[in-house]
């Protein structure tokens, strides 16, 4: 997702954040306890990194992850598309760690699923293996936008065995390829199945279905907030109407917001409506004991 996506909603004291690497096992303090550790990493490939923000006072009883997960169409964006979202996460809730994920971008040779839902299960699995080391708790929002918003829906609902996702916040994610927005493009299947690594798939799989987060919405699912444009062109609003659709027939807590405008290009006010939205889902669901 663009930068631009969302405005700088206020004006903030940011932190002094001096770059470090984890490779390096450099890690900057803060503040007695406050850490930030930037390109961790968690696994062989040089794309699978994430920058990691810990703050002071934490605990593994109480100190739950907030993940970002950058959207770009499954082969473009960057961890750095949302660094301008944890200043505001830090002012809201200052006691959750965040982690701002990059995951491995799909090419000729590497196809985004189901490699990039499992991206996200190795973040997940590497935090939780240092629950005690970096001192969290892990249970988790994920916060994704666009196609990482359909990354983190699918990861939830299909991936999140063990239930350490406590809610997903929906930022115009693709969530229904068999929508005829998608299926009256004759080019689709092919665009796709481009994406798709056939041998993780059974033969004769219909990936517009199993890739489909609102086609795999189960009682399972974790409380999600949707949100999308009345005038998207690369996300079609129905897609939002279906997943909330599916949310509903569950029974599973959600929000579904329509705003005005395309792709993530709203109001300020709408902004700020969702930034408000999403922090009061974190205080539910999300909520670090005192």
């Amino acid at each position: 997702m663009k930068k631009n996506f969302f405005f700088i909603l206020f004006s903030l004291l940011l932190l002094v954040v001096v770059s470090c690497s984890k490779d390096n096992d450099n890690s900057l303090e803060l503040s007695q306890d406050e850490q930030v550790l930037l390109n961790v990493s968690y696994g062989n490939h040089i794309q699978q990194k994430y920058d990691l923000y810990l703050p002071a006072n934490r605990s593994d009883d109480k100190t739950k992850v907030i993940v970002l997960v950058h959207g770009g169409g499954w082969v473009e964006g960057d961890k750095t598309d949302m660094d301008f979202l944890i200043p505001q996460i830090k002012q809201r809730h200052p006691n959750h760690a965040i982690a701002n994920i990059n995951y491995v971008l799909a090419d000729s040779n590497t196809p985004a699923f189901p490699n990039q839902f499992l991206n996200i299960d190795e973040v997940i699995n590497k935090l939780t293996s240092e629950q005690e080391t970096l001192q969290i708790l892990p249970e988790f929002a994920l916060i994704g936008a666009s196609a990482g918003a359909h990354i983190s829906l699918m990861y939830d609902y299909i991936y999140d065995t063990d239930n350490q996702v406590k809610m997903i916040a929906d930022i115009v994610g693709p969530t229904d390829f068999t929508d005829e927005f998608y299926s009256s493009n004759p080019n689709f299947p092919f665009l796709l199945a481009a994406l798709v690594d056939e041998t993780a798939y059974p033969p004769e799989t219909n990936y517009s279905e199993i890739l489909s987060p609102a086609l795999q919405v189960s009682n399972a699912s974790s409380p999600t907030l949707l949100f999308y444009g009345n005038t998207d062109t690369v996300v079609p609003l129905s897609n939002g109407e279906t997943l909330n659709t599916a949310l509903n027939l569950a029974e599973i807590d959600h929000n579904f917001t329509v705003y005005d405008g395309g792709h993530g290009n709203w109001a300020q006010r709408d902004i700020e409506n969702m930034i408000d939205q999403i922090s009061s889902y974190i205080n539910i669901n999300l909520k670090v004991s005192e």
